[in-house]
């Protein structure tokens, strides 16, 4: 008894695609680890190395910490992964959980965009926070501003 295997039906080799699920899944583990320690380190400094806890949480204390280029780019990380995470989880579900292709596809668009947005406003937020503002109480500003 002989086996014979049925030619292809296509000669043409098979094009290339990417798999965003594959890479979807890789970020979602990658991200979270990465977030772990971005979100403890953010947690420490904030909480358990400053002098008051959180009572000496108010905008002085963020815009000082929002000065330094460090801050600026742990907080920046912090946000674009925690969004970008979210928002694949996000994705996930409605992929699981919503049947109707066209509904399916609104609630996806509808969350890039709120996800593209919130990332937009906090980049812009973390780079032009101005952290001694004209006529603010000096109680209130960072350490590091002088009176007006």
């Amino acid at each position: 008894m002989t086996m014979t295997i049925e030619a292809p039906r296509s000669s043409t080799p098979a094009k290339k695609r990417t798999n965003w699920e594959k890479w979807g899944w890789i970020y979602m583990r990658v991200s979270g680890v990465l977030l772990l320690v971005l979100v403890f380190g953010h947690l420490a400094s904030n909480l358990l190395f400053t002098e008051g806890g959180v009572h000496a949480i108010n905008f002085g204390f963020v815009a000082g910490k929002l000065a330094s280029p460090f801050w600026q780019i742990w907080d920046t990380l912090l946000l674009w992964l925690a969004l970008i995470h979210g928002a694949n989880g996000m994705r996930t579900i409605v992929n699981d959980y919503v049947e109707r292709p066209g509904l399916a596809k609104t609630f996806k668009v509808l969350l890039f965009l709120s996800a593209a947005l919130l990332i937009l406003l906090g980049t812009f937020v973390i780079y032009t926070l101005d952290p001694c503002p004209a006529g603010a109480d000096p109680a209130l500003v960072a350490s590091f501003c002088t009176a007006s």
